[in-house]
């Protein structure tokens, strides 16, 4: 195998990586909402991660200036506001699976909001993928009964602010070093979220040591290591290559929930997970025609 092939395998077998660490995650912050708030544990999970980041990134984040300092806390704020529905609909979730397929609708809406914001025209794709992902989205909400769950609801506003954020990182903090970007973020997340746990959450009085390990898992793993290995994935290959593989991130998640947590989904959820995914793929299918086209 040549050199651009061994580039292209590393690459692929990182972003895998990254892929099932995120969905990891998914279960760590699962297990540490049984014994801390959700605030609490989400402030608590970026602070450290973004600490630990921030060893790795120095050199990125000495020679920022104010200018680019501040645009990337100002779409870290962003962040932090995704961050925190999200552990909301997790809280309120019976279904790891279930909610990953819901938050990945942000992949989806990304052109959508580039149209309303930016002006871009999206391609024909999106419009394609737009209703097969609210089927999809339809059908876990008939799942449930004619209606929407808590934790839907929150998923979905996270995947809106998410699609939101996608925008912003392209834009207003185009040209700081992704690793610095990453780190400042999720510094923003640890530091606005903590405080306001505070103000609004009745803190445990002692957290078991279970507890204390899923958060660290969380943090150091699903969090830190997840982004080290994926950015650099993603420097080893193009930004399209990359997002194909990062769709498996709710496919790893279901599996994973079904192995930890014995979840199974009914009929009307698998129809509703599987329209979201075909959303994915057609929301990316220039993408995925260029990858088969280069592997064959």
């Amino acid at each position: 195998m040549n050199a651009s092939g061994n580039h292209a395998l590393k690459a692929d077998l990182l972003l895998l990586a990254a892929t099932l660490l995120a969905a990891c995650g998914w279960i760590f912050s699962k297990e540490s909402l049984a014994g801390l708030a959700p605030f609490q544990f989400v402030g608590w999970r970026f602070l450290i991660a973004g600490l630990v980041l921030a060893v790795f990134s120095w050199p990125q984040l000495r020679v920022l200036d104010r200018a680019a300092l501040g645009r990337a806390a100002m779409v870290g704020v962003l962040f932090a506001v995704a961050m925190s529905l999200w552990i909301l609909g997790l809280q309120h979730g019976k279904h790891l699976g279930e909610g990953a397929f819901i938050a990945s609708l942000g992949i989806v809406l990304v052109p959508v909001f580039a149209r309303i914001f930016f002006g871009e025209r999206p391609p024909v794709s999106t419009w394609v993928a737009l209703p097969v992902a609210l089927s999809g989205f339809a059908c876990l909400s008939l799942a449930h009964g004619f209606r929407v769950e808590p934790s839907q609801w929150f998923f979905l506003a996270a995947a809106l602010v998410f699609a939101f954020l996608f925008n912003l990182n392209s834009r207003v903090v185009r040209g700081v070093p992704v690793l610095a970007l990453s780190t400042i973020q999720v510094v923003i997340v640890g530091v606005l979220v903590l405080p306001a746990s505070a103000l609004v959450e009745t803190w445990p009085a002692s957290v078991p040591t279970p507890v204390l390990f899923w958060l660290l898992a969380s943090a150091l793993i699903a969090t830190t290591l997840r982004f080290l290995v994926q950015l650099h994935g993603q420097s080893l290959t193009t930004p399209s290559h990359a997002a194909v593989i990062l769709m498996l991130e709710p496919v790893w998640t279901a599996l994973v929930a079904a192995w930890w947590f014995g979840e199974s989904m009914s009929a009307m959820q698998l129809l509703g997970c599987g329209l979201i995914a075909l959303a994915l793929v057609i929301s990316r299918l220039r993408w995925i025609r260029g990858l088969l086209k280069s592997v064959l």
